[in-house]
């Protein structure tokens, strides 16, 4: 009894912490048309003040900002995510690498193109891990939905 009461104690800690990297970052996602068939996601991350959000190509060490979409045959992607905001390049002791990260806030852009006239959604989520100047918080994971189309 008492190991399934610990065991209990940790899972709901871990639970606790990990919600504590979500709360740190708050994410808007949105479609802008930019021609007949093609628009521009825009994923932007508004980062609490203390706290840094690291970039898709992190450096060795941090979990990278990563996005993962569902497959959608509406939809085709041109090109990769592109990253707009201020990338701060510091030499973190912790992970004794050079390491890549936005402050305050980061807008990632994707372009993607519609087949067809349906209106459709690109859905996924967001894994990123946020660090402060004395801690980095579990990676955390946001799933979205955007409307596109139509």
């Amino acid at each position: 009894m008492k190991q399934f009461l610990l065991f209990s104690f940790l899972v709901v800690c871990g639970l606790a912490v990990s919600a504590q990297s979500s709360k740190q970052v708050k994410w808007t996602f949105t479609a802008k048309k930019i021609s007949d068939k093609t628009y521009e996601v825009h994923m932007t991350a508004d980062i609490n003040s203390k706290w840094h959000m690291y970039a898709q190509d992190a450096g060795d060490g941090p979990q990278p900002t990563a996005f993962n979409f569902t497959k959608n045959p509406l939809l085709s992607f041109d090109g990769n995510v592109k990253e707009v905001g201020q990338m701060k390049k510091v030499y973190e002791e912790a992970f004794k690498s050079e390491v890549r990260f936005y402050e305050s806030s980061v807008n990632f852009v994707q372009v993607v193109k519609v087949k067809g006239s349906a209106k459709t959604n690109l859905a996924g989520k967001v894994e990123f891990m946020v660090c402060d100047d004395k801690q980095c918080l579990p990676p955390s994971s946001v799933p979205f939905t955007i409307n596109i189309g139509g």
